[in-house]
This record gives structure tokens, sequence and C-alpha cells, in this order.
């Protein structure tokens, strides 16, 4: 992804509303607010629900036309994936602004090759159970980092449906596993407590074994339920019924699933950093085609704004975020004490919040964090700190004193949420310079020109944003 230095007639260092291409990549200079905001955005299709949707689609007993999905990083790789295994994904054009909707035609699932997770846990945890129901040999592997992502829960569930995988004993990336073109099924007990993942990984695959699936989960906790929601709401939307007999336990029946006309939603998580900026600039920003009820733990957001201080209001299919006067116009952020279990992938925003307020903050309940595609605690951690701020590490989350913060280097970690985090400090921190802004392409490759193209220049003047 190219990154793009924006200007314009109120802050244009180059000249009216002139573009500059950035030929090399570097650090990227997050823009500092320089006034309210007013500012309407649309965001891209849900990740979660984009690629729980194409999974549904190859394991269907009929086409899919998925409307309005991501296209990113993490969504080309289960593409490419799917594609691996014998399933036929087709761009054809549609209507959504971020581009071309997706046909997808379940074929017969065949093994033999290898699949690129990327840093995709949606990949690495979703399609080892359709590998499975393949005919032949899969090899799966990902970037350096997802080498360090747990994954030996899914490991030793496939084995416990008599599936063959060699990991060498890693119980993580790389790994490889021989179908046989069915998987029994039955019951099954796992400790899903690293993430909520392998949970969904193998209830989307569930309805395809030949006696369903009958899962348990033993850990003591258990991350991230409204991912699980998710999971169960989208395979109840393709026919399938999915039981809770009780709290951990989930039962499938061996069924078809259904094809058909699938909208994707925008991803809400992805909200959080546009939502917050409106408590750091002052103003208002709004997000279109918020949903009325939606499983994406991005609602949540709705809660926790105004505990920040922030007045939340719905209409006409939209939310919008009001910070008042913001903390750049002279009002100021209280701290808060929060657990964020059910909604883990909102932390990094709201943590980067914390840093910014006028009293010490809690999060708590985000543990499992440590295991996403960075170790987010002790990231979080080691950038507020490296900028002046003052982070503990708790056992299940982060205690935030603030302290003034000045600028410098924000490391991203491979990590598109620490990305988005660092541009939030950036609004109330001259000279936060962002490793590498084109980590958020595997969520959302037009972050940078959301951030500073739709959001700061239409809704408040600031520095030009550049690459160094």
């Amino acid at each position: 992804m190219q990154v793009f230095r924006y200007s314009g007639p109120e802050f244009s260092p180059y000249g009216d509303d002139e573009l500059v291409v950035a030929d090399e990549p570097g650090p990227w200079v997050a823009p500092v607010a320089g006034g309210a905001l007013d500012a309407r955005l649309q965001l891209p299709g849900s990740k979660s629900l984009t690629n729980r949707e194409l999974v549904l689609s190859a394991l269907a007993d009929a086409p899919t036309l998925l409307r309005w999905p991501l296209h990113s990083r993490d969504s080309a790789l289960m593409i490419e994936a799917l594609r691996t295994l014998g399933t036929t994904v087709e761009e054809v054009e549609g209507d959504g602004q971020f581009g071309p909707d997706l046909l997808v035609t379940p074929g017969e699932l065949l093994g033999g090759g290898s699949i690129d997770c990327g840093l995709a846990g949606t990949v690495m945890r979703f399609l080892p159970p359709v590998a499975a129901l393949a005919l032949g040999p899969v090899v799966f592997d990902g970037d350096e980092s997802a080498r360090r992502r747990p994954m030996r829960t899914m490991i030793e569930a496939l084995r416990g449906l008599g599936v063959e995988v060699n990991d060498d004993g890693r119980g993580a990336l790389p790994f490889s596993l021989y179908g046989t073109g069915a998987v029994e099924g039955g019951a099954l007990s796992i400790d899903a407590s690293a993430s909520s993942q392998f949970v969904s990984g193998l209830l989307l695959s569930a309805p395809r074994f030949t006696r369903g699936l009958e899962l348990r989960h033993t850990g003591e906790h258990l991350p991230s339920m409204p991912h699980i929601e998710m999971t169960i709401a989208c395979l109840a939307a393709r026919g399938v019924a999915v039981g809770t007999p009780e709290v951990g336990v989930w039962t499938v029946e061996p069924q078809p699933i259904a094809g058909g006309e699938v909208l994707i939603e925008p991803d809400l998580s992805n909200a959080a950093p546009f939502l917050a900026a409106a408590l750091v600039a002052g103003g208002t920003v709004t997000i279109e085609g918020w949903p009325d009820a939606t499983t994406q733990v991005g609602a949540h957001l709705e809660s926790i704004l105004p505990l920040f201080g922030a007045r939340v209001t719905r209409a006409g299919g939209a939310l919008t975020v009001d910070g008042g006067a913001g903390l750049l116009g002279g009002g100021s952020i209280p701290g808060v004490d929060l657990d964020l279990s059910a909604g883990g992938e909102l932390a990094p925003a709201i943590v980067g919040l914390a840093a910014l307020a006028s009293t010490p903050s809690r999060i708590t309940g985000i543990g499992h964090l440590r295991g996403h595609e960075t170790d987010r605690l002790a990231a979080l951690a080691a950038e507020i700190t490296g900028l002046g701020g003052n982070v503990t590490e708790l056992e299940d989350g982060l205690a935030i004193d603030p302290a003034p913060l000045t600028g410098g280097l924000w490391h991203t970690y491979e990590d598109h949420r620490m990305a988005t985090t660092g541009a939030i400090i950036g609004l109330a921190v001259p000279g936060v310079l962002i490793e590498d802004i084109d980590t958020t392409s595997k969520t959302l490759p037009q972050f940078a020109e959301l951030w500073s193209g739709r959001l700061i220049h239409v809704g408040g003047a600031a520095a030009a944003p550049e690459l160094l």
C-alpha cells in the first residue's frame, strides 16, 4: 500500500490541495488535530464477518454472493487459501465504495497445497478444520510473528477428531495435516482460554462433520464471547442451529449450510480510533451504516466512550460521538476502571485514550491479548512509556497513570491496532512517528487516507501528515 501525504488549503506547505506520493516507506508523522472535528465517514466491511462468511460460503451447498465485503490483507489471505482448497471466489461488480462484491462457489475440497496464514488468526484457526475435510495433505505457515501465536489448542483438537497433524511438537505454525475427505466429529473437549477463535473455527466446519460436534470448553475463562456469538449468528442465518445446553458447551448436528446473499456490516472495531478522535480533538465524528443490532464487539463503543465523557447518539442509521470541546479545546478525559473481557480488540484504542486522560485507569480482562498479533499488553506499555507515560502490566490488563507525553517513534510490531493507537495519541502530541502505517492494511488498507484526508482534513485543520 502506498501512503500519501495529504495537504489542503488549511495547512498545506506544498500548495493548495497538492497530493504527494511517498516513494519510500518510512515513519509516518501522525497528524495533530488543529481544530474541532465535524467528520462523517463510511468504513469498509467487518473483517470478522467477511472471513467467517467466506468459510461458510466454501462449505455451503450452493453459491453465495457476499456484498460489501472487506478487501484487506486478512481477507485476501482467506480467499487465496480457499482457492487453494478448491473453492472458486470471483470478484463481481457491486455498489460498495470499497471494492467489488465476491461470488463464492463451493467445490470439492482438495488437499495437496500450502496455505499462507500471514498474521491472520482467522485463517490459521478457521481453516485447519476445513482442510481436514479435504482429501490430501495441506501445509499451514505464515509470517514470522504468526509462528508465535497460540495454535496448540487447534492442533490437539484436530487430533482429538482423528485428523493426522504433524507439528514437530511446536504447538504452533508451521504444521501440516492430512485430510481424508471426511471428519467423524462427535464429542470433543478443548481449552480455548487463549482465543475464542478455536471455538469459532470448529463450529464453522462442524455441520460438515459426519457426526456433527459436541464441543466443550474446559478452561476457567473464555475471552471474546461476542465473537463466538457472531459465529453462531452467521451459522443460524444459513439455517444451521447451534445448541448451547450449558455454558461452555455447543452442539451442532450434521446438516447443510445454505448459500444465498449476505450483506457484510461495516467493521465497528475499526471505528474505534475514529470515534475516539472526537474526545481528543473535540467536535463530532459520525460513522454511517451503524447496524441497529449486531454481534460485533465494536458495538460496545456506544457504552464505553461515554465513560470517557463522550455523548453518543444514533440517527438515520448512523452513530455519532460528540467529544464536546475535547482535550485540545480545554476539556479533559476522565480515567476509567473497565473490564474489557468481552471486547478485547477494542483495548488498544481505549488504552490510547486512557494515556491522554486526566486521572488513572485500569483496563482488565485482556490478558489474552498477549497472544494476538503481538503481545499487545507489553507493546502498549512499552510505547506509551517510551513517550513519557506511565503504564504498568497487570496479570490480566494494564494500569495507566497519565503523565505528559512527548513525540517520538511509535513502534507498530506488525500490528494494525498498535498503528492506529499511535495515531490517536498523535492527535494531541506533536511529533509522534508511526513506524509502519502499512500494518493497517491487515484490516483497513484505507486507514491513512481516511484519517488524514477525511477525518482531520475535512473535520479540522492539522499539520500535514507525511512520510519521513
